[in-house]
């Protein structure tokens, strides 16, 4: 089978697809065929040894997958050969074939195509998790999402109106806000104007923002601390810019507000009943699919490297009836990636 291989830290330039064995089975594990996988920006740390975590060498990247179960170990009940299903690993998504636990498998919910449910586990999750265990955020309260319009910033706008919240999304385009207000931001402002912080408070009343849905990083991270209400709370990401920020401790005393970590890939939620899928209110959000057309791009097996580096050509759609598998990806994360 087809896999992207890890051998060593390095530059993205240099990974390669190879032709590895099939997995096999081990007891509690199902084989699945897959048929999508997500790229974005943490694989593209992690094959250059970049991200916080290392995974050992080698290995093959991918976190996000959706597919087809192939077969089950004897000792699973419940996933019949050819059943659509959604997982979340540490890594080997980006292959032919994986054999992961069966407890790390969802069956695919219903109106989910394969794309979708590759893409939608992670930015879903994380937001809901984010945004109503860690944040609290209630009915009424102020959200600003940084990076608004790129796969994770538009899964906390939705998820955010879902909660109740009034959501100011904060992006860099025109092109880019107007998809955030399509999809439920409520106001949106460029971050990248000398005023935005103004722009703010005047959409605030004064009052800032009492939730902070952050995955950029960087100055911007500090200048949004500087706007967050009284008792607000600051929500840790990523670091999509490239640059941790350092935040003075003075910060939080003035503004009696705090800072909280939500890394990629949620706590996993709960499900009930085995292998039944998990019962989530951002399960409709995904069933919207059109909520990916402006921050995702399908592309062909071979073209994952290419994708990695922010090839164009790689990003091309396949061809009308070709066997290539089809892989998903967050565009702008991997642009910026490839430019480090």
């Amino acid at each position: 089978m087809r896999a992207v291989v890890v051998e060593n830290y390095d530059r993205i330039e240099n990974i390669a697809i190879k032709e590895i064995a099939r997995p096999e089975l081990s007891p509690g594990h199902v084989r699945v065929r897959v048929q999508a996988a997500a790229v974005g920006f943490v694989d593209g740390l992690k094959v250059q040894g970049l991200y916080q975590t290392k995974d050992p060498l080698p290995f093959t990247p991918g976190s996000e997958f959706a597919g087809v179960v192939d077969e089950a170990a004897s000792d699973v009940a419940g996933f019949a050969r050819g059943t659509p299903v959604i997982g979340m690993v540490r890594n080997g998504g980006l292959a032919d074939y994986i054999c992961v636990r069966a407890a790390d498998l969802f069956v695919t919910p219903n109106g989910i195509d394969p794309e979708t449910g590759a893409a939608f586990f992670a930015n879903y999750l994380t937001a809901l998790y984010a945004l109503s265990a860690r944040a609290k955020l209630v009915r009424g309260e102020t959200l600003l999402v940084l990076g608004a319009a790129g796969g994770v910033g538009i899964a906390a706008v939705q998820v955010g109106k879902l909660l109740g919240a009034r959501v100011i999304a904060a992006a860099s385009t025109d092109d880019k806000r107007r998809f955030a207000i399509r999809f439920g931001a409520d106001a949106a402002l460029d971050y990248t104007g000398e005023r935005w912080r103004d722009e703010l408070s005047e959409l605030t009343g004064g009052h800032g923002a009492d939730v902070i849905y952050d995955p950029v990083g960087g100055d911007l991270s500090l200048q949004a601390f500087r706007s967050i209400a009284w008792n607000g709370r600051h929500l840790v990401i990523g670091f999509a810019s490239g640059t941790i920020p350092a935040l003075r401790f003075n910060l939080p005393l003035l503004k009696g507000g705090c800072a909280a970590g939500r890394g990629p890939g949620p706590d996993r939620p709960s499900r009930a009943g085995g292998t039944r899928p998990f019962g989530c209110p951002i399960v409709r959000l995904a069933q919207q699919q059109d909520a990916y057309s402006g921050c995702r791009k399908g592309f062909p097996f071979r073209g994952i490297p290419g994708c990695l580096r922010g090839d164009d050509d790689a990003l091309r759609p396949r061809e009308d009836g070709c066997s290539d598998q089809l892989t998903t990806a967050t565009i702008r994360s991997v642009g910026r990636m490839a430019t480090r």
